[in-house]
């Protein structure tokens, strides 16, 4: 069935607009057109009254929601479980992420992932192997006796997903560059992190096919006057996008707001590295045999360590516009235009326009959820069940 968005300030991924309607049919966008236009035969109307209405945000890092992390359970139930939670907050697709774990796993998650990308689970775009394939010196919460250099069988596995997204984070330096080029060849989109790599190595990698950087600054290594470093790297290059926890935990706000200034503009993308606790009423969990629990806004084990985040993506977004003085539309970009060129889904996510799917957030003045649609579906949630800050 037809059905007319009307009376909302579009953002379409470019630019604010009133006045305009946004006809969806068949969980595509089938057109974008002044309201005056809307055909006669097209009685179904939403009212938006006013609100903005938004490309949905892509989160290219989850772990967990709802409760759950995908490592304890890679199955179907607990991704449906992981994209309700996160929707509630926005985000219409988003890469489920396999901490580093065993080739047994792996193999179950990948499969998992492709039955939820085929239509499954709504949101899901593919998965994000984060490891095994790290430096044991920038291990973070992984468990590094579960690392493994990057072998033949391996990469047939990373491979194995040419239907849906495959991100693999690995460490430049422990592996080689004809195997980033030959993962990227295949389809593979190949970022750096978990790495202790030099610029120079960094720099070699790029020029293989690195794509991205996952959660800049942490778990790599730092910029400094003589020695660049893997995150000097990141902020130089013009082609790669570097993914960016707004929590003011992960980076301090200062350095996130000079970090995405240095960036090309457009490569800058926010991601939540988001644990099981992030749209659940769970305040600590376990995870690989260790406690976990929320402090001070973050997710972190009994010595204080960082372990993931409890970060949502309208927080993000709302952290965003606070610290750096962006304006809202450009945070937004951030959640969902920029995450889709990053992907390599630009053609379909990213923009309201016409062809497009319908993935789509109806955003109030304080950038509260009050509606979202993946694939053209509306949600049942009030609003006043979203704002969880």
């Amino acid at each position: 069935m037809s059905q007319a968005l009307v009376n909302s300030r579009v953002f379409d991924g470019q630019g604010l607009h009133s006045g305009l309607a946004v006809i969806l049919e068949n969980g595509r966008i089938s057109a974008v057109v002044p309201e005056t236009e809307i055909p006669a035969t097209l009685t179904a109307r939403i009212d938006l009254e006013g609100r903005m209405l938004a490309p949905g945000f892509i989160d290219i890092q989850v772990n967990g929601g709802g409760g759950v992390m995908f490592n304890d359970a890679p199955t179907l139930e607990t991704l449906r479980t992981i994209g309700a939670a996160h929707r509630r907050f926005g985000t219409t697709g988003f890469l489920p992420t396999l901490i580093s774990t065993d080739f047994a796993t792996m193999k179950t998650a990948i499969e998992t992932a492709r039955q939820a990308a085929g239509g499954a689970v709504p949101g899901v775009l593919g998965i994000h192997l984060e490891g095994p394939f790290l430096n044991p010196d920038k291990r973070g919460i992984h468990n590094a006796d579960r690392f493994r250099v990057l072998e033949e069988q391996d990469a047939e596995l990373l491979t194995s997903l040419p239907e849906a997204r495959t991100l693999v984070t690995l460490a430049p330096e422990c592996t080689s560059v004809e195997m980033i080029a030959r993962l990227k060849a295949q389809g593979v989109l190949v970022f750096g992190g978990h790495s202790a790599a030099s610029y120079e190595q960094t720099r070699a990698a790029l020029d293989a096919g690195l794509r991205g950087f996952t959660h800049l600054f942490n778990a790599m290594s730092q910029m400094q006057s003589r020695a660049p470093g893997m995150v000097g790297a990141a902020l130089e290059d013009r082609h790669s996008w570097c993914g960016l926890i707004a929590d003011g935990q992960h980076v301090h706000p200062a350095t996130f707001a000079i970090a995405v200034a240095a960036k090309c503009k457009g490569h800058s993308i926010l991601v939540t590295d988001a644990m099981a606790t992030v749209g659940s009423d769970k305040r600590d969990f376990s995870f690989d045999g260790r406690d976990i629990g929320v402090a001070g806004g973050s997710c972190r084990l009994p010595s204080g360590a960082l372990a993931g985040s409890d970060l949502d993506m309208l927080t993000a977004v709302r952290n965003t516009i606070r610290f750096t003085g962006l304006d809202t539309t450009e945070a937004l970009r951030m959640a969902s235009t920029y995450p889709a060129h990053a992907l390599g889904l630009e053609r379909e996510l990213g923009y309201i326009r016409a062809g497009y799917r319908a993935n789509l957030v109806e955003l109030d003045e304080e950038l509260n959820l009050q509606r979202s649609w993946i694939d053209g579906e509306a949600d049942a949630g009030p609003a006043h069940r979203v704002n969880r800050h």
